[in-house]
């Protein structure tokens, strides 16, 4: 007869939103354990598997810490439990959290009165400034915490199914899986499993039963805004989805989101477990990608298998048109659907897809030995050269109007690259040939179109590295000391590492000649030596720039750049992935104008 051994759950700290779905081992008939489901449409030998969730209520509802989302919260913010958009971020779990947590707090309540100009006193009687900022604030802002209030008694159904001494089992679930909501925030999950005669429906022997740890809200956080850059004054349109956006622009996003098989505990043992989860991960990262509602998305790092089940079908229900290219698997070894590669969507309304190229640098490497390398050295050399990164250009068609006159009369292109390059940070010479690979591959289509460029993704290379130069400056000096790392010389002679296209980094428009209402403290999160971001990664063992958009200058112009994070910020979750953002990367994103076509 069909029987329960036992159940358990991946993760015992349930997150509003994310599907929870648990390990069930059952004993058939004949003898063997399988953790299949025995659903009561297809019974077995007659007898099927009854599941039930419930949240276990008592007379108090808890409220949890926003900054540590597994503990009871036992203080408020006095000045965000004013403010609807901040209540969320308002409580804690103790004083030293609350001091802990002080300096990036501090800035949600600057972001509130900047929307609110009537804030602007009592802003400054909560945040006090001066030469002891730090204890002078501190100090102050303990007095603004009040004991948490539990706030109304929720809504529950009437229908109590059953009553435990002083607790109450709301059912609140049928299947296996539960995807908690926020009226179960605070409370106890328990699941029940139990076998059942198909034909009488009475349960057989005791229910298998497992209790989670109290449901946690998703932590969300502050929202990136989108920062004018061009000086122009030029309020822009809400469109139909209520996006900001000025007639004729679009938006990119490029990011790298971190495949499930990179984010390994390990690496990121200082995230959390259940944040470092896959389920609670894509769920994030979903609501922060369509968040942005950019109009070309970019992503790196996509598993195979989580772009076809996840990410394609959810951006389809958003309007975007999907586009894939996985890694080449002649390095990596096990499932093909669990590797990664560069993910490319656009939103129908906005373009329509012209044509796709595939760029595989195996097959490049292949052609290079073929070529240049000695018979004696090409394994030497494609043991060197081939590691399955890949690149994905797609040229698309621009629908919307109020486009810049084209004297010809042709239709607005757009070309976006999106690429992952090597990361091995000892192999310069792979990652400098990669790029120029991938230019070389963009001439060609330039000159074949003459249409705008957008090369974007993880470039997995620093700021003034010999890849970051020639992408920026069109050529790299023969005295770069990245070009002393080249065993197989592939990079000579120096003076082929050029291309012709006028590539220009976006965020290096924070540090423009125009200065913008506000943009100075965009300018202190950018290096100015570089005039890239001070960091695109941040993780426990790095911080650094490795991500970047780079456009046509002479075809396009910057309206306005996502603005970027701050690492006092980030650093209170110690670094990336966190419980706020699930990769180790940050997302960037440009808002674009064509320019009137000249020809290059």
């Amino acid at each position: 007869m069909l029987s329960v051994i036992r159940v358990h759950l991946p993760s015992e700290i349930p997150i509003v939103g994310c599907e929870l779905t648990p390990y069930v081992l059952v004993r058939r008939p004949d003898k063997t354990a399988a953790t299949d489901d025995v659903p009561e449409s297809a019974p077995l030998e007659g007898y099927f598997l009854r599941y039930r969730w419930y949240r276990v209520q008592s007379d108090k509802k808890v409220t949890i810490c926003s900054v540590h989302p597994t503990e009871q919260a036992t203080l408020q913010c006095v000045f965000c439990s004013k403010r609807r958009t901040l209540v969320a971020k308002s409580y804690h779990c103790s004083p030293k959290c609350f001091t802990d947590a002080w300096q990036h707090h501090k800035t949600l309540h600057e972001r509130a009165a900047a929307e609110n100009g009537n804030d602007e006193d009592e802003l400054t009687r909560f945040n006090s400034t001066g030469s002891g900022v730090l204890s002078s604030t501190l100090s102050g802002s303990m007095s603004n915490l009040t004991l948490a209030n539990n706030g109304p008694t929720p809504f529950y159904p009437s229908s109590i199914t059953q009553k435990n001494g002083g607790e109450t089992l709301i059912e609140v679930g049928g299947c296996k899986t539960y995807t908690p909501t926020a009226d179960d925030i605070g409370y106890v999950l328990k699941f029940e499993c139990v076998v059942a005669n198909a034909e009488t429906k009475q349960f057989v022997g005791h229910p298998s039963t497992i209790l989670t740890s109290r449901v946690i809200p998703a932590p969300s956080p502050s929202p990136r805004r989108l920062i004018p850059v061009n000086g122009a004054d030029v309020m822009g349109h809400l469109d139909q989805d209520g996006r900001i956006q000025s007639a004729g622009s679009f938006t990119v996003l490029s990011y790298n989101i971190l495949s499930d098989t990179s984010a390994s505990s390990d690496l990121y043992s200082y995230c959390p477990p259940w944040a470092l989860s896959w389920p609670y991960r894509r769920q994030n990262l979903l609501r922060e990608i369509v968040g942005y509602r950019a109009d070309v998305v970019c992503l790196q790092e996509v598993q195979s298998d989580h772009f076809h089940e996840i990410f394609a079908p959810e951006l389809d229900k958003h309007g975007y048109q999907a586009l894939y290219k996985r890694k080449t698997n002649e390095v990596l070894s096990g499932s093909t659907s669990a590797i990664d590669g560069c993910a490319t969507f656009f939103r129908r309304d906005r373009f329509s897809h012209v044509k796709k190229y595939d760029v595989e640098f195996n097959k490049a490497a292949q052609s290079l030995t073929e070529a240049i390398i000695p018979h004696t050295q090409k394994r030497t050399a494609l043991n060197r050269l081939v590691k399955d990164n890949i690149a994905l250009i797609v040229v698309l068609e621009a629908k919307f109007g109020n486009q810049p006159t084209d004297p010809s009369g042709k239709r607005q292109l757009i070309c976006v690259a999106n690429t992952h390059v090597n990361v091995q940070q000892e192999l310069k010479d792979v990652k400098l040939w990669q790029v120029h690979t991938l230019l070389k591959g963009l001439e060609k289509i330039a000159a074949s179109a003459d249409i705008p460029m957008l090369v974007c993704g993880d470039f997995n290379t620093l700021p003034g590295s010999a890849p970051h130069t020639l992408l920026v400056m069109g050529k790299v000096d023969s005295q770069h000391p990245d070009l002393m790392v080249d065993p197989l010389n592939i990079l000579r002679p120096h003076t082929k590492l050029t291309h012709q296209l006028p590539l220009v980094s976006a965020y290096s428009s924070f540090v423009g000649p125009v200065m913008g209402l506000g943009l100075e403290q965009h300018r202190r999160r950018m290096d100015l030596n570089s005039n890239e971001p001070l960091f695109t990664n941040c993780t426990r063992e790095f911080i650094g720039t490795h991500d970047y958009i780079f456009y046509t200058a002479d075809t396009l112009m910057v309206e306005s750049l996502l603005e970027l994070l701050d690492e006092d910020g980030l650093r209170k979750d110690t670094a990336l992935p966190s419980p706020e953002w699930s990769s180790n990367h940050i997302a960037l994103l440009a808002e674009f104008r064509c320019m009137p076509r000249t020809r290059r």
